[in-house]
């Protein structure tokens, strides 16, 4: 089975035509959008075209080592699965599925504040590779109750999110009809009726909610949960926030979304012990730098006991090479295993996983670097 899957799908761009095909119009919007006229992907994109290398042959045979240690744990692959919201619109139990997959390979799965599943059913499925991204609420009491239930759920670090102070315009979503709560419609129902397999697995499953915010409100209703993101989650975030939160998690810290040197000189210098270098896969403004174009400037004002993750554009185990050559410690993504599960469903987690990791290690051993520290002196 597996070898099939590698023949059929031997690359991201299979899974997302795949899911593409399989999941209705308005999922596949909501997860392969952009905002604007998306120069922004198109952006992410050509900033990892334009990173070469030069090879060093004649290294003998080797098996390049993957691992790396981050915060204290060792991961078998440099690289993990990022937060994405209302993951259960793309398939059901999306979350399940990417929770058992990163436990499994051994690599960090973050579980968005916005996911369709509690903390509390995917921390024990991580099996310690758990992270929790937090979009910021303005109150005290449920900011504290939400990382509480994250710790208790075994989730070991925490992304603090920077780079979404309110909803952006995603128009190509507005145009497919995505609205929370869903609008039933004669033309959404047309678009589910083309994807039966999709439209079975969510009848049995349920129709997609944020699971971890309902202990919140008072009705499980949509349309209140949306209200109540809208009114709690958004504008909140300053320096004087993440003070609080750091005296109330005492695991890691990373603040997500940072753009700006100087910003990441001031997380630095207040004791995060990480920042996520990232335009939110050009979901937010479409004008935003290429986060790997500024990559390197932000490692230096960072400084060496700051851990500096990259996310946005990464599609190819290349990619995220690229990415750690230009100073990255760690790489990030979202979309590309939301396509593997959309693609696969149960299976394609672990199969996404195995693209990006099989594809990695033939790109080091072609580079001739058998460990990732080696990768920076193969830039051309």
């Amino acid at each position: 089975m597996t070898q099939q899957l590698h023949s059929r799908y031997p690359a991201i761009s299979d899974l997302a035509e795949k899911a593409k095909k399989r999941i209705p119009h308005f999922a596949w919007e909501y997860l392969d959008s952009g905002t604007g006229i998306e120069d922004g992907i198109k952006r992410n994109r050509e900033a990892f075209s334009n990173v070469t290398f030069t090879p060093k042959f004649m290294q003998g045979r080797f098996e390049p080592d993957t691992s790396t240690t981050l915060f204290g744990t060792q991961y078998a692959l440099p690289f993990g699965v990022a937060p994405v919201g209302l993951t259960g619109l793309m398939w059901p139990e999306a979350e399940k599925i990417l929770a058992r997959a990163a436990g499994q390979y051994r690599i960090p799965y973050s579980l968005s504040t916005v996911a369709t599943e509690a903390p509390e059913a995917i921390g024990p499925l991580a099996d310690g590779m758990g992270w929790f991204q937090l979009y910021p609420p303005h109150q005290e009491s449920l900011r504290q109750d939400l990382l509480k239930r994250a710790k208790d759920s075994g989730f070991t670090t925490l992304l603090v999110t920077a780079d979404v102070p309110v909803g952006s315009t995603r128009e190509r979503q507005r145009r497919a009809g995505v609205t929370v709560p869903p609008k039933i419609t004669p033309r959404m129902l047309y678009h589910v009726a083309l994807r039966p397999h999709w439209a079975l697995a969510t009848l049995r499953y349920g129709q997609p909610a944020c699971r971890g915010l309902e202990k919140y409100l008072d009705s499980k209703d949509m349309q209140h949960m949306n209200e109540f993101m809208a009114k709690e989650l958004a504008g909140t975030l300053d320096w004087d926030y993440l003070k609080a939160v750091r005296e109330e998690w005492d695991g890691p810290i990373v603040l997500k979304g940072i753009l700006d040197p100087e910003q990441a000189k001031v997380a630095a210098e207040m004791g995060l012990d990480g920042i996520v270098v990232s335009n939110h896969g050009a979901r937010q403004c479409d004008g935003l730098a290429a986060p790997l174009d500024v990559l390197t400037a932000i490692k230096k004002a960072a400084g060496d006991d700051m851990s500096v993750i990259y996310d946005s554009g990464v599609r190819t185990g290349l990619d995220i090479i690229r990415a750690l050559a230009m100073g990255a410690d760690f790489v990030m993504m979202g979309r590309p295993f939301m396509y593997g599960v959309a693609a696969l469903g149960e299976a394609g987690g672990a199969h996404a996983i195995e693209i990006l990791r099989d594809d990695l290690k033939n790109n080091m051993i072609q580079l001739g670097c058998a460990r990732i520290d080696e990768l920076s002196a193969r830039l051309r």
